[in-house]
């Protein structure tokens, strides 16, 4: 009796060992509008809440014959001073120069932080420290530098360009807006501007085009297939509509303008 041949046949390709499914791994997905209007909120009452700090420093400032200004500048190459760049943001010269600032200050405020209050957060960090450290290094003299013009011109910069890095279209028709309306602001931030220190907004402007770069949103790519249902998100964040959701199309199309 012949033998069978129980072996695999050499003509028959070798099966692949099965892979194990990967297993999900959470990615960002756009805010839905609920989400951008609880943020909008948000960086309402942390922008009054600023300004309201603002103020109030600049009473006590006053009726101390503006002592805390003097104090806690920022004077180059002093090295004691260096701490107060956190705080001189909060100091004005005069009655004027609170005025002067407070309107941009919240209108650029609210408008880079009106997307997520935490990295708000993180980006006026980041514009207080660009802008006293370009003053501390380069500024001659010792001339003492307070004010939130720093922080104005890093959040005009941010939202200027933050819709370009995010790929957001209402972003960048702001951006465009706002960046038309104000460009004047620029020509107070260029060398030899007298009266103002034009190295402190220099240096709060390339801070904030920085920060839009390192807090770009950071958005997964879309899946080739058709299903429209997104995975678990990281940090808790509500995601959009499932695919059979009666608002999942308003979602998608929202998505492609880049509305959310």
């Amino acid at each position: 009796m012949g033998t069978s041949n129980m072996g695999t046949s050499k003509n028959e390709p070798a099966k692949e060992p099965k892979k194990e499914p990967e297993k999900d791994r959470p990615v960002p997905v756009p805010m839905s509008p609920e989400q951008m209007i609880a943020e909008a909120r948000k960086a309402f009452f942390v922008m009054f809440g600023l300004l309201a700090v603002v103020w109030l420093v600049q009473l006590a400032n006053y009726s101390d014959h503006y002592a805390l200004s003097r104090d806690y500048a920022v004077v180059s190459g002093d090295v004691g001073t260096l701490p107060d760049i956190l705080v001189a943001p909060l100091l004005h010269w005069s009655w004027a120069h609170i005025e002067s600032n407070s309107g941009p200050l919240f209108v650029f405020g609210f408008l880079a932080a009106y997307r997520g209050v935490a990295r708000f957060l993180g980006l006026t960090l980041l514009i207080a420290l660009s802008s006293g450290l370009v003053v501390w290094f380069f500024e001659h003299g010792d001339v003492a530098t307070v004010g939130a013009s720093g922080l104005i011109f890093g959040y005009f910069g941010y939202v200027v360009v933050r819709g370009l890095f995010d790929r957001h279209l209402i972003d960048t028709l702001i951006g465009i807006v706002m960046g038309a309306s104000f460009a004047y602001l620029l020509t107070v931030a260029v060398p030899g501007t007298p009266g103002v220190s034009w190295l402190g907004h220099l240096g709060g402007l390339l801070g904030g085009l920085v920060g839009a770069w390192l807090f770009r949103d950071r958005r997964a790519p879309r899946p080739a297939s058709g299903d429209l249902t997104p995975r678990t998100p990281a940090g808790g964040r509500t995601p959009q509509p499932r695919s059979d959701s009666p608002r999942s199309d308003l979602y998608k199309e929202l998505d492609d303008l880049g509305l959310l």
